[in-house]
């Protein structure tokens, strides 16, 4: 990284620092803010639900970080993803001491629980596995903000130690310990928790969450394997069989229409190759993705 850019993300952290509240109207205010409003907010909930654990949290942290975007001086902003992962960053860090100031957890409920649903008893959904899940809660509850934030934005977005300073506040070398004492609690809670990210699934998987959101059947079949399966069932005892789509074009027309307007994607917990899809915040379906060679295989 260099000292350029390091001085423009440093510039930026201070410059985020505006009013709390404006209307939704500030975010589409500039057509440079709205298209980054498309093009990285998937990302954003995604980074902010990952260390805050409830999806609407994540999004009104992603918002925050809009509309302050909306009223940053963009000559000074050269890369504006990172300049929002900053902001996010610092906004989720500040959330979560402010939580336990009040001696209260974060709620992990949004990113555990994949029982919730609109139509089916909960008893009949899927659920994590058992022991990953114990495990990961267990962690979470022994994680500092400071460990959270920079394990996730390290090892789940492979944010470089230098801007996850600018986020934290903190020295460089004291953000490697966060992440490397972080790294260690989830290596001795379990195995499986140990290998948390692989790089090049979380490109694909951040490909696949910005397509869904903006609706893009272009941008989806793209990351698709054009052979790719989709596989929808329904839990439950009298549930109707597996509904079977192959194909990328058939697919991706399907899962659009499925997902409809307005679904916000996640990955699910650190070391579970899920996403959640939340309408309205609440939780209505697990897409389980097996990717290979850069593109989704299955669905």
């Amino acid at each position: 990284m260099s000292t350029r850019r390091r001085s423009r993300v440093r510039i930026a952290a201070r410059n985020e620092r505006g009013p709390e509240r404006a209307g939704v109207e500030a975010v589409s205010a500039a057509p440079s803010v709205e298209a980054a409003w498309r093009s990285h907010r998937p990302y954003l909930v995604n980074l902010a639900y990952q260390m805050l654990g409830d999806v609407g949290e994540a999004e009104d942290v992603a918002q925050e970080a809009f509309l302050r975007l909306s009223r940053a001086d963009a000559s000074q902003i050269d890369d504006v993803r990172a300049w929002l992962t900053v902001v996010a960053g610092r906004l989720c860090l500040d959330q979560m001491r402010s939580a336990r100031a009040r001696h209260e957890q974060p709620d992990e409920s949004g990113a555990l629980d994949v029982t919730q649903s609109r139509e089916v008893d909960p008893a009949d959904r899927v659920t994590l596995d058992d022991e990953v899940r114990t495990a990961l809660l267990e962690v979470l509850r022994r994680l500092s903000p400071g460990e959270r934030v920079a394990f996730v934005l390290h090892d789940v977005f492979q944010m470089p130690f230098e801007e996850i300073a600018e986020a934290v506040g903190r020295p460089v070398g004291t953000c490697r310990q966060l992440a490397r004492r972080a790294r260690a609690k989830f290596t001795g809670a379990s195995p499986r928790l140990a290998d948390v990210s692989d790089s090049q699934h979380q490109v694909v998987t951040d490909r696949f969450i910005t397509a869904c959101a903006n609706g893009d059947l272009q941008a989806l079949t793209a990351v698709l394997d054009p052979t790719v399966w989709g596989v929808g069932t329904v839990l439950g005892d009298f549930a109707p069989p597996p509904q079977i789509n192959h194909g990328a074009d058939e697919v991706a027309t399907n899962l659009l229409r499925y997902l409809g307007h307005g679904a916000t994607l996640v990955t699910g917990p650190v070391g579970e190759p899920v996403l959640l899809a939340f309408a309205e915040r609440r939780l209505f379906a697990v897409l389980v993705l097996t990717v290979r060679d850069n593109l989704i295989l299955k669905i």
